[in-house]
């Protein structure tokens, strides 16, 4: 069987290492690409990207000789805006559309609050931020350590998102997939939203868990991937 490449963003605060167990847990047909950011990981002596448009862009020039090949693209949260801004960059440079773009733990961009990340926040506001969306324990926001380290690429981050306007646009022409915890933030609503963001399908699967359902039921997720992926990848082998 041909390989389809899946190219995968970080959220917010992370970095490519999140998805590096994924290698594993996926069939060998799928072939995982992390993509780091900088000011983290391979990349932490580089400064922060300050632009998402500006971060896609660069992204693109990254991955772009290798998309006339089959590949998809996954992000969470950060990572699903940043997904969605590389998709649109990718088709205006004519290159071939992902065969499916996934989006997980986003809201759809017609319905993001501009100014939710727009106000700098604090170590103590970024630390109970963290403990609201479940994801690190109580250990790790004790170490002073690891929040040395953690926190300022989740300022970063969050100042990043915070300047992000998409603009007015056509859809994509690619399949759209939505991956959406029972218990985070976006709304149902929010999530059926990116439908308007594609010509092609678009399907809304829901997990049990929070914001990071994305780790919690990773084997679930991953089942559901290799589902949207295995047929395009027939019709293009």
């Amino acid at each position: 069987m041909a390989c389809m490449r899946l190219f995968c963003l970080p959220y917010s605060g992370a970095s490519a290492m999140v998805y590096l167990r994924w290698r594993r847990a996926i069939p060998s047909w799928v072939s995982v690409h992390p993509l780091e950011l900088p000011g983290r990981g391979a990349r932490r002596d580089e400064p922060f990207a300050q632009h998402i448009e500006a971060l896609a862009q660069a992204l693109a020039d990254q991955i772009g000789d290798t998309v006339a090949q089959p590949y998809a693209l996954f992000g969470h949260s950060m990572g699903a805006l940043l997904a969605y801004e590389l998709a649109h960059v990718l088709a205006a440079r004519g290159l071939p559309p992902p065969a499916v773009t996934f989006v997980s733990g986003a809201e759809a961009p017609a319905c993001r609050d501009p100014d939710k990340h727009a106000r700098e926040r604090s170590d103590d506001e970024l630390r109970e931020l963290l403990r609201d969306l479940g994801g690190t324990s109580d250990i790790a926001l004790q170490s002073d350590e690891l929040m040395d380290m953690v926190l300022p690429v989740l300022r970063a981050d969050l100042r990043m998102c915070g300047r992000y306007r998409p603009p007015v646009r056509a859809p994509l022409h690619g399949a759209v997939h939505v991956f959406g915890g029972r218990d985070d933030a976006p709304s149902a609503a929010a999530l059926d939203a990116w439908r308007r963001e594609t010509r092609a399908t678009c399907a809304v699967e829901m997990f049990d868990g929070g914001h990071f359902f994305v780790h919690q039921q990773e084997a679930r997720l991953l089942r559901c991937i290799e589902a949207a992926l295995h047929p395009t990848l027939q019709t293009t082998s």
